[in-house]
């Protein structure tokens, strides 16, 4: 091998992969909301799921982005596990156009004819519509260009290598040769990160003489195990929901992986027999494109029987986190390269989060007997929960966010802060409860007592989905409601009926369940906004390019 063949070997690869890259992200936030709904809407039954998983791999060319959709989907609720599982088998399907598009496409067809005005037009439409959803469809488009720019680059290097080396006599015959294959297109997948650019290369070798079809369908059956490891560092760390979901896609892979091996002579026989019947000819890639899709069908047609049970297993495992409030139930770093799944995420996270710190504020109001170390307990709780939202929120600021999305996150801050306040207000008027008692049973008693019952109320309505409008009617009536308590303590302390010392603290007290009240309103009001912006159809920044109005702040 020459300096010039490794040269193009490399910038073909490179090409190919810088492609995929821009037509990954293209679509990611081109589609945005539509994919979003696309998955919600197709998950119905399983063979929708496993269609939709299909199709939608094979128009995006990157199983990554749906697979991490699916995990998104699954944490957010919206997608049940067995849900998740048809749309795992589907991407598996859809992940082999890329075999088919090198056979039809990138070997017997003038790749350039396509590819240059692709990558021109696409250009265009990204430097003049910028991050509209035109100008990200445009970055997708050039990224179909350098795709096939890639694949030109390396059907032609690996034509000039396939004359000069005779790979199968160096790598030798048999079972042991055969492993050794298999391996090899394990290590490429996990070098490259990326099975379709595996796969690009081990067609385009098999179709330049450089591999044998045998051989060159053992590399094709690593490649599509090789996703697996891949699929293991994403995760690692990750929630309960996302481990499912990827010990998912790893089983299939695996049990696909060794019946296609067990399989491989009996498959490539019928192709060639069917070559014979039909008296029709093809390439070295298009029997490798044909023998990727038979035997991810046929997994397909494996494991769908036993979905049930492998869901039973699933839900069985991954449980520890999941009984620690502290540990993030939604919150996924791999949804962070897909902004609005992340943003959803957040989203119910957040939420999750002021359940917890409201039922803590009721708890700490409704008795003069709690016990002040419960309730710092749950404060570390919600401490831990408060911090892990930062560090999900500062990955989602540093990734490449539409500016509409980027306009509302500060929201999802705001909502975390206020909710750090309200259980840091909750252990203060736990503590004051529990030391100063019942003021006695007269009317200045009940009044107390009547506010906050009032309190709690609000807290309880705010239970409701965040979708909903907080009712700012009954906040108004509380601070009314406060203000003349307010009054009637002072008019009784200095009329003698209550000591100093003791109406202070009355009044410390009450000024705290006031505060708690605003800021679990205003939280409330702030996560309001977050759903309305998910809920948008066509979101202003992708649909016209327009920023958003922020919410002010109270």
């Amino acid at each position: 091998m020459t300096l010039s063949m490794l040269g193009s070997l490399l910038g073909g690869i490179g090409l190919f992969i810088l492609g995929m890259r821009l037509m990954t992200d293209g679509f990611k936030y081109a589609a945005g909301h539509a994919l979003r709904d696309i998955l919600a809407r197709s998950t119905r039954t399983p063979l929708r799921g496993i269609l939709s998983g299909a199709l939608i791999t094979a128009m995006v060319q990157a199983s990554a982005m749906v697979t991490v959709a699916t995990i998104g989907f699954v944490n957010a609720g919206l997608m049940s596990l067995r849900q998740a599982l048809t749309l795992v088998y589907g991407t598996n399907i859809g992940t082999t156009m890329t075999g088919w598009l090198v056979a039809a496409v990138g070997i017997d067809f003038n790749i350039q004819a396509l590819a240059l005005p692709a990558i021109g037009v696409g250009m265009f439409l990204r430097m003049f519509r910028g991050e509209r959803r035109a100008g990200r469809l445009g970055e997708a488009l050039a990224g179909f260009g350098l795709f096939f720019s890639g694949l030109d680059v390396l059907k032609n290097a690996f034509g000039a290598l396939g004359q000069s080396l005779e790979f199968t006599a160096i790598a030798g015959s048999g079972p042991l040769a055969l492993a050794a294959f298999v391996g090899a297109g394990f290590l490429l997948t996990v070098l490259l990160q990326s099975s379709s650019a595996a796969l690009a290369i081990i067609l385009t070798s098999a179709a330049g003489g450089v591999v044998e079809v045998p051989n060159a369908a053992a590399m094709v059956i690593g490649a599509n195990v090789g996703t697996t490891l891949t699929a293991l560092l994403v995760v690692l760390g990750a929630t309960a929901n996302a481990k499912r979901v990827a010990a998912a896609h790893i089983a299939f892979n695996l049990i696909t992986g060794v019946v296609a091996l067990v399989l491989l002579p009996v498959i490539l026989a019928l192709l060639a027999g069917g070559q014979n019947l039909l008296d029709v000819g093809v390439g070295p890639a298009t029997q490798l494109a044909m023998f990727h899709t038979i035997f991810n069908v046929l997994g397909v047609l494996l494991l769908w029987p036993l979905t049930g049970l492998l869901v039973r297993f699933l839900n069985t495992r991954f449980v520890r986190g999941e009984k620690d409030e502290a540990q993030p139930q939604y919150l996924d770093r791999t949804l962070v390269a897909t902004p609005i799944l992340a943003l959803q995420a957040l989203t119910r996270e957040l939420a999750r989060l002021g359940t917890m710190v409201r039922g803590m504020a009721r708890e700490a109001i409704s008795s003069e007997k709690v016990a002040a170390h419960h309730l710092e307990e749950e404060r570390a709780t919600a401490d831990r929960l408060i911090e892990a939202i930062g560090e999900f929120s500062n990955r989602m600021q540093q990734s490449n966010l539409p500016p509409a999305l980027a306009e509302v996150l500060p929201n999802g801050l705001r909502v975390s802060r206020y909710h750090s306040e309200m259980s840091e207000l909750a252990v203060l008027i736990g503590q004051a409860q529990h030391r100063l008692g019942d003021l006695g049973h007269g009317e200045l008693a009940a009044d107390i007592g009547a506010f906050k019952s009032r309190v709690v109320r609000l807290l309880t309505d705010l239970d409701r989905p965040a979708a909903e409008t907080p009712d700012a009617e009954a906040m108004k009536e509380l601070q009314e409601a406060y203000q003349s308590l307010k009054s009637r303590l002072l008019r009784a302390g200095a009329e003698g009926r209550v000591p100093v010392r003791r109406l202070v603290e009355e009044l410390d007290n009450l000024s705290n369940i006031r505060r708690l009240a605003e800021q679990a309103d205003k939280a409330a009001r702030y996560l309001r906004s977050l759903h309305a912006y998910m809920e948008e159809e066509k979101p202003a920044a992708e649909a016209d390019g327009e920023e958003k109005t922020p919410v002010q702040e109270p």
